[in-house]
């Protein structure tokens, strides 16, 4: 049985920090809130100066001020995605036989000695 070398674990593989993930959803978060303001304050502005063509950007502002608000929760209650790399290792195919990549034989496992002597 041809045994698996042993593949070292990468500090680049480490999932980023809860901080980190905290820290990227919030700032989705606001920054989706603020397009959803821009509509709020564009269609208002729209509708003070009548401008022309107020049957398309209206209603194009209002689905802004509603779809963004929900996908904004969504987006900021969401962990972000896994690499694609840390997932590579699920979708092969392995035979099922075959030993974990950091196991060791029965041979190359470490034992201890017990001497009738000691």
């Amino acid at each position: 049985m041809k045994r698996q070398a042993y593949q070292p674990i990468l500090i680049t593989d480490a999932p980023r920090s809860q901080e980190d993930q905290l820290t990227s959803r919030q700032r989705r978060y606001v920054l989706m809130m603020g397009i959803r303001m821009a509509c709020l304050v564009g269609g208002a502005i729209l509708v003070g100066v009548r401008a022309p063509m107020l049957w398309l950007w209206l209603p194009l502002c209002a689905i802004g001020m509603v779809l963004i608000p929900w996908l904004a929760v969504l987006l900021a209650n969401d962990r972000p995605p896994k690499d694609e790399h840390r997932l590579a290792h699920r979708f092969r195919s392995r035979n099922r036989d075959e030993a974990p990549p950091m196991s060791l034989t029965a041979e190359e496992r470490p034992h201890r000695v017990i001497d009738a002597d000691s």
